[in-house]
């Protein structure tokens, strides 16, 4: 047990017949005045119950070293296989996981092996579906670097300051005392934050979902620092929390200003990861990562995670990463085999509305998310909902960040029924129980479908996604068919069809591109007209509005009484504060 005298103290019985659960035992092994110390530990733990005091014995070991080998034993062995740190696995035991999903089983192992070059670890472009872990599959094995790292920081301290005190005692002088940490929050203590790891986000939600993950993972793990630095949020708030950060998530944008600044360096960044690097492109960040990658040039290893490998993905690799490995677990046509996908052909404004309706009423929706193309048809569709009853918010990148924390936080904790988003707002949103994604607006890529219809069927639960389009769509759902190389189904609801009949508009479609007439492909330098499209609806034997209901636009009105057909769904404000202290509305 060491070379210093140890001491343990029991509480004794207040009534008699003392059991295991009964006594305390502590290691209070200081080497000066182990009395004194374990009286004070005393003090602290049980101020008001009898201690007796007595020397440590061998039946001490067997009781203490019993719970921790009960603790290793509920280790998930799968993880355990992977070379993860114990901290990591006792976090990944409390989170409920048993099993790495395939994407973690290919990622993690080759992250942490190391590369070619001296002191460098494999570069990685890795391509998975949305929901599969991969947020994990990066966060793991950098963390694990970094808990590895900071033990051998943590032994050469103490070899150090044993070395000191050694020195003392035979010089006859009084032992060293251990460096105090300082506060660094305090002016006269501030020092540019020095990460070791820098995960980028291309949108603030995601970057707020991956350092919550991060959080969690590092429960177990004494003095490793995560923090998250977005746009829209005080300045001094994120400058405190990035003081003695070993791992920061960020947003290229916020970053830079913090960078140039001089509030953080990243001379001394040694993993830098990219998640959703062709979102990255998209939305213009393209100099903001050269900038990055010119500032971490000294890193060990560079992970990039996209949707594709497409060209434009390639040519950025080739240009950050040395000669990286690619893991891709699945193709486009093979992601969401778990999620239902229909398609309902709307001959107006007007009837996807009335189709959009019928659908927030079905039974078995949990929480939902309602896709707008611009913020300006978000804020509509939102609002239209709330007149009608239902608990929905608007999300997109025009309201502040605070508005956009609370409202996702209204989503989580189930105040929020149905969140109306755009697609750079939607982006990292992980509700498990998003049952429901209707497609409102189509999206202006077909990769964005993929991960717009990614928000339900998390981590392989069922989901179902709704898209409703209008004829003059059918070149972008012939594009979405052709990424994913999945035929849409279209469908049908009673009293609801389109005047259109839909293998008609299947057989115009052709794969995206409309009927094709002559040479500029139909009426060249005139308003293009199709049937159904535009005008009033044509009479006929269908009926559009379904039995027994009234002449209407866009949503039912609450029923007479104050109720609303499909139950108390109220949201009154647009502000999510006005949820708080709510239950999640009921039908």
């Amino acid at each position: 047990m060491g070379g210093y005298p140890f001491w343990a103290f029991e509480t004794l019985p207040l009534t008699g017949g003392a059991s295991l659960a009964d006594r305390l035992v502590v290691d209070v092994s200081f080497h000066l005045e182990p009395i004194g110390h374990a009286e004070r530990l005393a003090g602290v733990c049980a101020r008001d119950v009898p201690l007796r005091f007595r020397a440590w014995t061998d039946d001490m070991t067997d009781m203490i070293s019993s719970p921790l080998a009960t603790t290793e034993s509920r280790l998930p062995q799968p993880f355990a296989e992977l070379g993860l740190a114990t901290p990591l696995l006792q976090a990944v035991a409390d989170l409920g996981y048993t099993q790495p999903t395939p994407v973690q089983k290919a990622a993690i192992p080759m992250a942490m092996q190391a590369g070619d070059a001296a002191d460098a670890f494999t570069d990685l472009m890795v391509s998975s579906q949305t929901g599969s872990g991969k947020t994990a599959a990066f966060l793991l094995p950098v963390l694990h670097t970094l808990i590895q790292q900071q033990a051998e920081r943590e032994a050469a301290e103490q070899a150090d300051w044993a070395r000191r005190a050694a020195e003392a005692q035979a010089a006859g002088q009084p032992a060293p005392k251990r460096p105090k940490r300082k506060n660094p929050l305090l002016a006269r203590h501030f020092k540019p934050a020095e990460p070791g790891a820098l995960v980028l986000c291309p949108t603030r939600e995601l970057a707020q979902q991956v350092a919550h993950d991060a959080i969690d993972l590092v429960r177990h793990c004494r003095g490793l620092r995560v923090a998250n630095v977005v746009g829209g949020m005080p300045y001094q708030t994120q400058i405190a929390r990035l003081q003695n950060a070993h791992l920061v998530v960020a947003t290229p944008g916020r970053l830079l200003d913090l960078q140039r600044s001089g509030q953080i360096r990243l001379e001394h960044v040694q993993f830098l990861v990219v998640d959703e690097a062709d979102r990255m492109l998209d939305l213009g960040f393209a100099d903001d990562l050269a900038d990055i990658h010119a500032l971490t040039a000294r890193r060990r290893q560079t992970m990039m995670f996209s949707a594709t490998f497409a060209p434009r993905i390639q040519a950025l690799a080739a240009r950050v990463m040395r000669q990286p490995q690619k893991v891709q677990i699945d193709t486009p046509q093979d992601r969401h085999a778990h999620i239902e996908q229909r398609l309902y052909w709307c001959d107006s404004p007007e009837h996807k509305r009335q189709l959009l309706d019928h659908w927030l009423r079905v039974d078995g929706i949990d929480q939902a998310i309602v896709f707008a193309s611009t913020q300006v048809e978000c804020d509509a569709l939102a609002e239209d909902l709330q007149q009608a009853g239902f608990a929905a918010v608007a999300l997109h990148g025009a309201l502040s960040q605070g508005l956009r924390n609370r409202r996702l936080m209204a989503l989580r904790n189930g105040q929020v029924q149905f969140l109306v988003a755009t697609d750079v707002a939607a982006r990292g949103i992980d509700v498990p129980t998003i049952t429901h994604v209707f497609n409102y607006g189509l999206p202006m890529k077909a990769e964005d479908y993929t991960h717009r219809i990614g928000r339900t069927g998390r981590a392989g639960r069922q989901g179902l996604a709704v898209t409703m389009a209008e004829f003059r769509d059918r070149r972008k759902i012939g594009e979405i068919e052709a990424y994913s190389r999945q035929r849409f189904q279209a469908q049908t609801i009673a009293g609801l069809e389109p005047r259109k009949p839909v293998a008609d508009i299947g057989h115009e479609r052709r794969d995206g591109r409309g009927p094709r007439r002559g040479r500029h492909g139909g009426n060249w330098g005139e308003e293009r007209r199709y049937p159904g499209e535009g005008g009033q609806r044509s009479g006929g034997a269908r009926h559009a509005r379904g039995p027994g209901e009234g002449a209407r636009v866009g949503f039912a009105p609450p029923a007479p009484g104050g109720r609303h057909p499909s139950g108390e769904k109220r949201a009154r404000h647009q502000d999510s504060k006005s949820f708080a202290g709510r239950g999640r509305a009921s039908r």
